[in-house]
C-alpha cells in the first residue's frame, strides 16, 4: 500500500533531557499501527511531534510525500491528518447530534454558529447521523454528551473526528481508564472506522493492541526497542525487560 507517514531521525530535547531520540517510523497506508511503551517511554512526546503540537529539535516528518516538519497542527489537519486527545474533548451540554454538527461546520470552513436556529443547521443532520451510526451511538443521538458513559464519550469524540473526513486518524490512548467492556467496544469501533483509513494509536498496554494492530512500534526511554507484529514484539527480550522494569505485566 505504501508509506503514508514517516519520521526520520525524530528527536526532541527539553533543556538537556532527550525525550525522543533519533526515532525512525514508517506507517503503512491502510494499516492500524500502534505506538506503545511503558509510562515515561516518550510515546506521548513522539505522538505530539507527529501531530505538530510540538516542534522537533531535529529530524523530519513526511506525510503523504510532503514534508510537514514545520507546519502548524491546523495545516496538517487540513491535509487529512487528524488527531484525538487522551482527555475526551466533547461539548457536555450539547447533544450527540449537535456535537458532530459542530465538527461538520468546521470542515466546511464556517464559523461555529451556536446561536443559529436548529432549522438553519439541519442541513448537517444527514452527515452527522451517518457518523453517529458509524460509531454505534444512534440510540443516544438526542442525549446530552454529559449523560454518556466514558467509553461512549470517546466514541462521540471519534465520530466528531470522522466528520472532518480524515485520511489518517491519530488516536491518543483511546482506551485509557476504561473498563474491559468499554475497551472491547472501542477496539471494535477502531476496527470499523479503519476501513479505508490509516490509524496510528498511542497505547501503554501491549495486550490491548494485540489483536487490533497490524504493526506495533515499542518505545522505551525515547528510543525504539522493537517493531513488528504482536508475536514478534511480545517475545522480544528488550520489550519484556522494559515492561517488567517499569512495573508492568
Amino acid at each position: 500500500m505504501g508509506t503514508v507517514l514517516e519520521a526520520h531521525g525524530l528527536t526532541k530535547e527539553f533543556k538537556g533531557f532527550v525525550a525522543v531520540n533519533n526515532v525512525d517510523l514508517q506507517v503503512e497506508k491502510g494499516s492500524i499501527h500502534a505506538l506503545i511503551g511503558p509510562n515515561g517511554a516518550g510515546k506521548t512526546t513522539c505522538f505530539n511531534l507527529l501531530t505538530k503540537f510540538l516542534q522537533p529539535t531535529s529530524g523530519r516528518i513526511v506525510y503523504d510525500g510532503r514534508d510537514v516538519t514545520r507546519m502548524a497542527p491546523a495545516e496538517i489537519a487540513r491535509l487529512g491528518l487528524v488527531r484525538s486527545f487522551q482527555i475526551s474533548a466533547v461539548f457536555p451540554e450539547l447533544s450527540v447530534l449537535q456535537n458532530v454538527r459542530v465538527a461538520l461546520q468546521r470542515k466546511r470552513g464556517e464559523s461555529y454558529d451556536f446561536w443559529r436556529s436548529e432549522k438553519s443547521l439541519s442541513r448537517y443532520d444527514e452527515a452527522a447521523r451517518h457518523h453517529i451510526e458509524e460509531v454505534g451511538l444512534s440510540e443516544f443521538i438526542d442525549h446530552r454528551a454529559a449523560e454518556l458513559s466514558y467509553g461512549r464519550k470517546r466514541a462521540l469524540e471519534i465520530a466528531a473526528t470522522l466528520a472532518l473526513e480524515p485520511d489518517m486518524l491519530l488516536l491518543d490512548e483511546p482506551m485509557a481508564g476504561m473498563a474491559q467492556a468499554d475497551v472491547e467496544r472501542i477496539s471494535a469501533l477502531i476496527r470499523r472506522v479503519a476501513k479505508g483509513r490509516t490509524i496510528l494509536m498511542v497505547e501503554h498496554n501491549l495486550s490491548v493492541v494485540a489483536d487490533l494492530s497490524d504493526r506495533i512500534t515499542v518505545l522505551a526511554r525515547g528510543e525504539i526497542l522493537a517493531e513488528g507484529d504482536y508475536e514478534t514484539v511480545s517475545k522480544s527480550p528488550a520489550v519484556i525487560d522494559a515492561y517488567i522494569g517499569a512495573g508492568h505485566a
